[in-house]
């Protein structure tokens, strides 16, 4: 195949509320034996992509936490890609009143409308970080912590970085992720945004959009 990597995106991309399909599943094992690599690449963190995906082993690596958290599932190692934020960034963001508040093994996460609250808490602490929308979710990460930093420290463990690569997403966090790969593709469902920047959009939404997109690659017709 000419682009024998495939990093994707999981909800809203490979999954339908938080479900991947048996027809998308049959479709990434169908990638595997033509000699594909499967890549992972969410913004969910780690356990609770796990307790919803059973099929991790199917996927060379799983980027989480949106770049923060790298994990081999053959070996089950779990590295992390950037340091934590220190306390003080969730205990101030409580006090604020923002709920609800999610801790990862990096990631901080609320949900609008808390944006305000949370660019004027980082501002007010000194702490460098980045501020990633995902929809209506709100991400926060350390500095130049994104898909692309993710995705690229991934393929560089696994000895896949020389190999071109498909990425596919749909929605404002994954525009790293699609800029930094070989070809970039957006599925139906995406948001306008990601589609102006994709290299292709697929004609149907969420896996069935993955699953046009394997059958173009095991075709060669991408």
């Amino acid at each position: 195949m000419d682009y024998p990597i495939i990093a994707t995106d999981y909800d809203g991309t490979l999954a339908t509320e938080g479900i991947v399909d048996e027809a998308t599943l049959s479709a990434l094992e169908r990638y595997r034996r033509h000699g594909g690599h499967l890549m992972l690449v969410t913004g969910r963190q780690l356990d609770d992509l796990l307790r919803v995906f059973p099929h991790s082993h199917w996927f060379e690596g799983i980027v989480a936490e949106n770049g923060a958290v790298f994990y081999q599932p053959q070996r089950d190692r779990v590295q992390l890609l950037a340091d934590p934020f220190p306390p003080i960034l969730v205990e101030t963001l409580r006090e604020a009143g923002v709920e609800p508040l999610s801790q990862g093994q990096v990631i901080v996460a609320t949900w609008e409308p808390h944006g305000d609250t949370v660019r004027r808490t980082l501002q007010d602490l000194g702490l460098g970080a980045t501020v990633i929308l995902n929809k209506r979710a709100i991400m926060i990460l350390p500095q130049g912590v994104d898909k692309a930093s993710g995705l690229a420290a991934a393929l560089a463990a696994l000895d896949l970085a020389h190999l071109p690569i498909v990425g596919i997403g749909d929605a404002e966090n994954d525009r790293s992720l699609l800029q930094a790969c070989t070809q970039g593709v957006a599925v139906a469902n995406a948001l306008p945004a990601l589609k102006a920047i994709a290299d292709y959009t697929t004609q149907h939404e969420r896996g069935a959009g993955v699953q046009d997109v394997i059958q173009r690659l095991i075709e060669n017709r991408f």
